[in-house]
């Protein structure tokens, strides 16, 4: 006998649920659309998660696992189809600023939110240093001599860039990222 698959549980359609509304509206959303459009009884988000900070941390977290590793494999994914540059990074970038879907960064969009819970900005600084060590990574895969500093300075232009994609709804912002990342390599190569 064929079997069925099961539909996800309450707390999966919870937190998919709030996943979506909180990127695309914001933490300003409340529990009780929260509940309606993911089709469970109060009682039952309650059970999954005992208040909306847990959700927003649950949803913070969650985006980050699932960024980062997209992140790395599509960097890495380009690195090998099209060789090792600085632009891979931009080139994922601008993959994500051109989705539909694309509202900028969620951990930034987070810090906007001035009653985020005290977990849901560690998990933004967990993020943060992650994407820099991924950049120091890549950095070194790609043949420079890498360092904390050049790493926090990438990282502000990739958070610049992602930033200006958003408000200024400008998928270009990538390539200018790339640009601005290759002068600053050049700067560093050059005399100072």
């Amino acid at each position: 006998m064929a079997s069925t698959p099961s539909s996800p549980s309450p707390a999966l359609r919870i937190l998919e649920t709030a996943n979506r509304l909180f990127y695309d509206e914001g933490f300003r959303v409340g529990i009780d659309r929260v509940i309606s459009e993911s089709k469970v009884a109060k009682a039952s988000f309650y059970r999954a998660y005992p208040s909306k900070d847990d959700l927003i941390v649950a949803v913070l977290r969650r985006r980050h696992e699932e960024w980062t590793r997209w992140f790395v494999r599509r960097v890495d994914s380009l690195t090998i189809e099209r060789g090792r540059s600085l632009v891979r990074l931009a080139d994922a970038l601008g993959e994500w600023f051109s989705r539909d879907d694309f509202r900028g960064s969620p951990f930034t969009n987070a810090m906007a939110d001035a009653s985020l819970p005290r977990a849901a900005v560690e998990i933004v600084h967990r993020h943060d240093e992650a994407l820099r060590r991924a950049l120091l990574a890549y950095l070194e895969h790609v043949g420079l001599e890498a360092s904390d500093e050049l790493a926090d300075q990438v990282s502000l232009i990739v958070e610049g860039a992602i930033v200006r994609a958003q408000r200024a709804d400008r998928p270009d912002a990538a390539a200018a990222a790339a640009r601005a990342a290759a002068r600053l390599l050049v700067r560093l190569d050059g005399p100072v």
